[in-house]
């Protein structure tokens, strides 16, 4: 009974897949019948459009892009010895040159290394001014036969040892010094004190940072250029920043490229340009985003259409061109696209009536009619 139930039902799913598929079939079926008559349609109604000629003109391309402006150098100062902070000697939003001394460490246990450093290099010096006459002495002893050979080699291994226990104890004096210079953290380079870590009483370890200071001088922009564009732009180039978050009614700066990288990142295939924007009188912050607008050189006498005249189809750019009372896609190959026009270097010429309005209404092989008024737009 178990085993005729189990064949019942295989044969009621059998026969419900097959009642699915034909109705599946025939649902596909009017589907492209309704295409193909809609298609039909469409190619027997006449369209009315508007075209033109693709025209020759200069353009001069421009590219937007937006980052930030940060500045051209910013970094943490940390103490290079451990000492309590005794005195912090700037405040932040404080300008500093290179070598301002911005924190004085305390110098007890500096100062007495110091002492113990300058007391063994002298120790060693005198070692060696001994050792030295020690030898003077026995090479006169050696040469009048008075002594030995191992003797004069005594000698000379007493020099030797004492020049190599001057040579670490100026080390370790060199060390001690550059350790109490290290109680006076200084600045590296020009900037403005951006943060300050600890007040005064703070035990600093070393690499403790203790500021951060930027340079904002000079602000840079990184901006990533799609390859389509790079061959465009060069460094020296001009860039125009428009900065949202800038005072007053100007809110605009100008920078130059003072680099491209050689090889694009991937996988965008873009490549890193460096934009550098003078800020010596202050007026920017650094770290505010800004919008920039590349101007490249201009190209001559290049062939364009209107943006109205593009359709997309499998991630191409197209045009229907009017062929005997007929629309014909053509597929472009397009350079510059910008401010509504777009650069075409293949697929059309001068010649071609190209459609630039009503586009939605038209299709491969519709009959069209171009209108003198113009009302075929869209």
């Amino acid at each position: 009974m178990k085993l005729a139930g189990s064949k019942g039902t295989r044969i009621l799913i059998l026969l419900g897949v097959i009642l699915i598929l034909i109705v599946g079939f025939r649902v596909g079926m009017n589907i492209i019948k309704r295409g193909k008559e809609a298609e039909l349609s469409s190619r027997e109604k006449v369209v009315v459009v508007t075209a033109a000629h693709p025209t020759r003109q200069t353009i001069t391309p421009k590219f937007k892009f937006s980052g930030t402006l940060d500045p051209v150098w910013q970094a943490d100062v940390a103490a290079k010895v451990d000492g309590r902070i005794e005195e912090v000697l700037v405040d932040e939003g404080q300008a500093v040159n290179a070598g301002d001394a911005l924190v004085r460490l305390e110098r007890t246990d500096t100062n007495a290394a110091l002492l113990n450093a300058e007391g063994a290099y002298r120790d060693a010096e005198a070692t060696l001014q001994k050792a030295q006459s020690d030898y003077d002495r026995a090479q006169h002893l050696f040469e009048v036969g008075a002594i030995s050979q191992e003797q004069l080699d005594n000698a000379i291994f007493a020099l030797q040892n004492a020049e190599g226990r001057l040579a670490a104890a100026q080390g370790s004096l060199d060390a001690a010094q550059s350790k109490v210079g290290g109680t006076m953290v200084t600045t590296p380079r020009k900037g403005i004190i951006q943060k300050r870590y600890y007040q005064e009483g703070y035990y600093a370890k070393v690499g403790t940072a203790l500021f951060n200071i930027a340079d904002i001088s000079t602000l840079l922009a990184k901006i990533d250029v799609p390859e389509g564009y790079v061959a465009s732009i060069a460094v020296g180039g001009r860039v125009d920043f428009t900065i949202p978050a800038m005072e007053g009614s100007d809110k605009t700066a100008i920078g130059r490229i003072t680099r491209i990288s050689p090889v694009a990142a991937m996988p965008s295939r873009t490549f890193e340009a460096e934009v550098a924007v003078d800020n010596r009188d202050g007026k920017l912050r650094g770290g505010v985003y800004a919008d920039a607008t590349i101007t490249a050189a201009p190209k001559q006498n290049v062939l364009t259409v209107p943006m109205s005249a593009i359709s997309m189809r499998d991630d191409q750019r197209t045009v229907y061109v009017v062929e005997d009372g007929v629309a014909v896609r053509r597929v472009l190959r397009t350079g510059y696209i910008g401010e509504n026009i777009v650069e075409v270097s293949e697929g059309i010429s001068e010649d071609d009536m190209v459609i630039t309005g009503g586009l939605n209404k038209v299709r491969e092989g519709s009959k069209v009619k171009i209108s003198k008024s113009g009302d075929g737009g869209q």
